[in-house]
């Protein structure tokens, strides 16, 4: 269990631990499969599994990131069919809300992954893991002025509104822009992670502000449809870029010099460590209630070394 097995738990897990299953399916649920992002959680997934044959693992998700009811309703037949644990990624932190609380109250462990839950909800899941998105976006407006500097025009292109990721990711983007620099912000856009739309809402952008000194996309279908925008309009190295997440199409954009530099997060962590975790509250055992999976700033001259590659996918 690495690290993880060693924080009391919260009120009200130890009694929902006795009763919970001791083996059987582990549903993973996330915000997507139509991501490389998300693929890589199930692969952590699986390497939880790997070599014992108690637990097995499902993996699931909606077409979209904003198909909310959908996901509601994969963790409802998750629930309905008596699973042992789940491990989800909320598409929305008010409507997940009850879900979870059913599964509290059907004696099934959750960690929650990547997006916290709404507050008042912490009693009702074992843990949260996930990237710590306010640190992790400082470090994208740290970038941005180190290398755009401190005055002019930054375009910021988000993807789903009030997201639990999204709150931190870009509020704390922002705020640090706003506190450290006279950089002024454009948008934020929402993309709704449609890669389509976010290659739309950036060609319209560069078309109407000429004058941009930065962009930041802040997931990996935003970044990707930013960064093709980019390229596009023949506007790749004239601005400062930065994306979010790892997938190939990131990294040949980093290579190229489209993008300076992607901050990508452990989504192969999220899924380990989340399926490790409900199989220690299974096993009686206790974990930490908070569990960072950690970002890493890839750029041109970093992207072959090891912390990359541990985190690239």
């Amino acid at each position: 269990m690495k690290n993880i097995v060693t924080a009391a738990l919260t009120t009200g897990i130890i009694g929902l631990t006795a009763s919970a299953a001791t083996a059987g399916e582990i549903a993973v649920i996330v915000k997507t499969t139509n991501s490389n992002f998300w693929q890589n959680v199930s692969k952590g997934a699986d390497a939880a599994i790997a070599g014992q044959s108690a637990h097995t693992v499902s993996f699931n998700g909606p077409a979209s990131e904003s198909a909310v009811a959908d996901q509601v309703s994969l963790v409802e037949n998750a629930i309905n069919r008596g699973v042992s644990a789940i491990v989800l990624a909320p598409s929305d932190p008010e409507a997940l809300a009850p879900v979870v609380k059913r599964a509290f109250e059907a004696g099934i462990p959750v960690a929650i992954i990547d997006s916290m839950l709404a507050a008042g909800n912490e009693a009702y899941y074992q843990t949260f893991l996930s990237t710590d998105n306010c640190a992790a976006g400082e470090l994208a407006a740290q970038t941005m002025i180190d290398a755009a500097g401190s005055t002019g025009k930054v375009a910021v292109m988000s993807y789903v509104a009030g997201v639990g990721s999204e709150i931190g990711r870009v509020g704390c983007f922002s705020d640090y822009l706003a506190k450290n620099s006279d950089l002024e912000i454009v948008g934020p856009f929402y993309s709704q992670s449609q890669m389509a739309t976010a290659l739309n809402q950036t060609t319209d952008i560069l078309a109407a502000n000429t004058d941009l000194v930065g962009i930041f996309g802040a997931n990996e279908p935003t970044a990707i449809g930013m960064g093709r925008a980019i390229e596009q309009a023949g506007k790749a190295g004239q601005l400062t870029a930065i994306g979010f997440d790892g997938n190939a199409d990131l990294q040949d954009m980093v290579k190229s010099g489209t993008l300076l530099a992607t901050a990508v997060q452990g989504s192969f962590q999220m899924g380990e460590l989340g399926v490790q975790a409900v199989m220690g509250v299974l096993a009686g055992e206790t974990i930490e209630t908070f569990i960072d999976t950690g970002v890493v700033m890839v750029t041109k001259d970093n992207i072959d070394s090891p912390v990359a590659q541990n985190v690239l996918y």
